[in-house]
């Protein structure tokens, strides 16, 4: 359907093309225009890299600091619809709440007057394109260098001159027509006038995804008098209410928290524009009453334009800025988490395509998609010893446990791994290595250990699946002795395990700590202790042969299992928090040094 679309629309530009020459250029000069504001925003990417991350936690601590961030953000990229695919990506990280989303979404609409001013009043009465050509010049020749600032640099002197070029062509275009059509014969008087152009003025938003060409557009056929003043504010109105596509395409590959921030765009600009729409006549009013005020000559209509635009957005502000808060619990309402069923595949939950853009925004999100999937391995190796989650996350003495979970319990390992395990793997993995290409070297150091942690997830899954056979049979034995042994490889993990779950979730850092060092100590003389009892099971007899071999065995896996889980937990806690990683890293203890941290946290406790 999209391809055919596609030929269509190419048949009949070609067509309109051959008859006039004049849309050839206003078509080009838009086409021109799109291609400058991505290369700037490219520009804005290479330049600002990783330090985005780290600017947007420290001033993105309240509402109208992000609605402070969305301004700047939008003026200096002069794309609201990048911003929001910036917010959306953010919130799927983790790195900051749908409300502050919110605000930059806000400050992005404000952002984007500067573009309607600088055009209505600079673009539109200078020759632009003489500035574009040097523009293009040393853009281009920043662009081949190695340094990636200088690179940036050249990709936003570039997308400025493209953009300027474009722009000229437009107003070409459209000074060209007063000599063979007069378009001002095709305008509308009145609401149904509004209403038609304000449609129009959203499908071509729609269509070419970016508000600023609209406007640019919208102000170059208003300065060759193609269109009247009101028909254009009309048109400004429904470039508003198309903006939110761009957030929208931007949230469909992005987490559940990023499709709320979408339709949160979707409603402010939306609701904005049929609020506004039915006053346009008092706006023209007001409009007149205060250009004066601000220089603007009463028939400068291109400035009373970007003044409306501006004060359409402010509107916008000061009406949703009060009710940020209650707009996120409608959200949440509306936005409910599918729950996955047992039989259903699950799927990641939080890797998207524009993580990629930004390294700190890749590593949260991937550290949170391995938590993610260690939720779901933990579960099934639960599943493998015969007991549930539930069970290991309970308060229960283990031993109690284990009478109460005395029957092997069956589970097919195989298709839990096709339907909970191996999509969201697959998917880490390949998001992992896409990031490590994109980044830097010192990125990278933090992207490989979560990566390795995803690997020694499935090795401990893997063994648990080889050991569950004998488990399953050896559970039920009338061979006491062997039932015992079984037992105890299911007691020693029920405690891994519960350890594993005590880590991820403290927020108590000395706590983890003694967990963590805790699991490293227990994993290096775990399979000691239990060759030493399989000896003795075998010299007197108690035990046969293939037993003796199976129970080997599953040692080793049930010592894969604790040893890869506690590499993971390692991982898990060190970069939940890269700030302080390099700290905790030398916080990890020693046999002696447990000991006492044990008896400090335990009297600690009693106090």
């Amino acid at each position: 359907m999209k391809r055919l679309l596609l030929i269509v629309v190419i048949l009949l530009l070609s067509y309109a093309f051959f008859q006039s020459t004049n849309i050839l250029h206003i078509t080009a000069g838009v086409a021109i225009f799109l291609f400058g504001m991505r290369n700037l925003e490219e520009g804005f990417r290479f330049f600002v890299g990783g330090l985005l991350d780290q600017f947007l936690k420290k001033i993105t601590h309240n509402l109208y600091r992000s609605i402070l961030f969305g301004t700047v953000i939008t003026t200096l990229m002069q794309s609201s619809g990048l911003a929001a695919v910036i917010a959306i990506s953010f919130i799927s990280a983790g790195l900051i709440s749908v409300a502050q989303g919110i605000g930059i979404i806000l400050g992005g609409n404000i952002g984007t007057t500067t573009g309607a001013w600088l055009i209505a009043g600079l673009g539109l009465k200078i020759n632009i394109a003489t500035y574009a050509l040097p523009m293009l010049v040393f853009g281009t020749l920043f662009v081949f260098q190695e340094n990636k600032r200088l690179k940036g640099i050249g990709y936003a002197l570039v997308g400025l001159g493209f953009s300027f070029l474009g722009i000229a062509y437009m107003k070409e275009g459209f000074d060209a027509f007063k000599e063979t059509i007069d378009l001002t014969q095709y305008s509308a008087d009145g609401l149904k006038g509004i209403l038609l152009f304000a449609l129009i003025g959203m499908i071509v938003t729609m269509i070419s995804q970016s508000s600023h060409a609209s406007l640019v557009l919208i102000l170059t056929a208003l300065s060759a008098s193609q269109i009247t003043y009101e028909n254009a504010i009309a048109l400004t109105i429904g470039a508003n209410l198309g903006t939110p596509i761009t957030a929208i395409i931007g949230a469909l590959g992005a987490s559940f928290e990023g499709k709320k921030l979408a339709g949160a765009h979707f409603l402010i600009n939306s609701l904005t524009g049929f609020l506004l729409i039915g006053f346009v006549p008092q706006f023209i009013h007001f409009i007149d009453l205060t250009a004066p005020f601000l220089g603007i000559a009463e028939n400068d209509y291109t400035l009373k334009l970007a003044l409306y635009h501006t004060y359409f957005n402010l509107i916008c502000v000061l009406l949703f800025a009060p009710m940020v808060h209650g707009l996120v619990t409608l959200l949440n309402r509306v936005f409910k988490p599918k729950e996955v069923a047992e039989k259903e595949r699950d799927d990641v939950l939080f890797i998207n395509d524009v993580a990629l853009d930004f390294p700190d925004t890749a590593q949260a999100i991937l550290l949170k998609e391995t938590k993610h999937l260690y939720n779901n391995i933990f579960d099934i190796i639960a599943q493998g010893i015969s007991v549930t989650k539930e069970d290991i996350a309970s308060g229960m003495e283990v031993d109690d446990i284990l009478i109460r979970r005395n029957k092997a319990m069956h589970v097919n390992m195989d298709e839990y791994y096709e339907l909970r395990i191996k999509e969201i793997y697959g998917k880490i993995i390949n998001f992992a290595i896409l990031a490590q290409g994109k980044f830097s070297d010192e990125s990278n150091r933090r992207l490989i250990p979560i990566k390795n942690a995803t690997l020694g997830m499935v090795e401990a899954f893997k063994a648990s699946k080889h050991m569950q056979k004998n488990m399953l049979f050896y559970l039920e034995s009338d061979n006491e002795y062997i039932r015992q042994e079984y037992n105890h490889i299911r007691k020693n993990l029920i405690k891994h395990l519960r350890n594993m779950q005590l880590i991820i979730n403290t927020t108590e850092e000395d706590v983890a700590i003694l967990l963590l060092s805790k699991l490293q100590f227990d994993a290096q003389k775990y399979d000691i202790a239990a060759n030493k009892s399989l000896d003795n099971l075998i010299r007197t007899n108690k035990i046969t042969y293939t037993m003796a071999t199976s129970l080997m065995n599953d040692t080793t896996y049930a010592y894969t299992i604790v040893s890869e889980l506690t590499k993971v937990a390692h991982t898990l806690f060190i970069h939940a928090d890269t700030q302080s990683s390099e700290g905790r890293e030398a916080l990890i203890l020693n046999e002696s040094e447990i000991t006492d941290l044990t008896h400090s946290t335990e009297q600690r406790s009693t106090s």
